[in-house]
């Protein structure tokens, strides 16, 4: 199945808080830049039209 082919569903922010929660509670309460927790978010964030922070 190629990409193409596949159903795309928007990141929403209770998905990314979900994905976000599950990697904290895993790593301590932290969770890092770059991982796909925080690539979840930023997504979230860029399908509400939110801006994004600028750390």
């Amino acid at each position: 199945m190629s990409k193409s082919s596949a159903k795309s569903t928007p990141m929403t922010g209770q998905g990314a808080a979900r994905i976000q929660s599950a990697a904290a509670k895993v790593n301590g309460g932290q969770v890092k830049a770059g991982t796909f927790a925080a690539r979840a978010q930023r997504a979230a964030a860029t399908n509400q039209g939110t801006p994004k922070s600028s750390k």
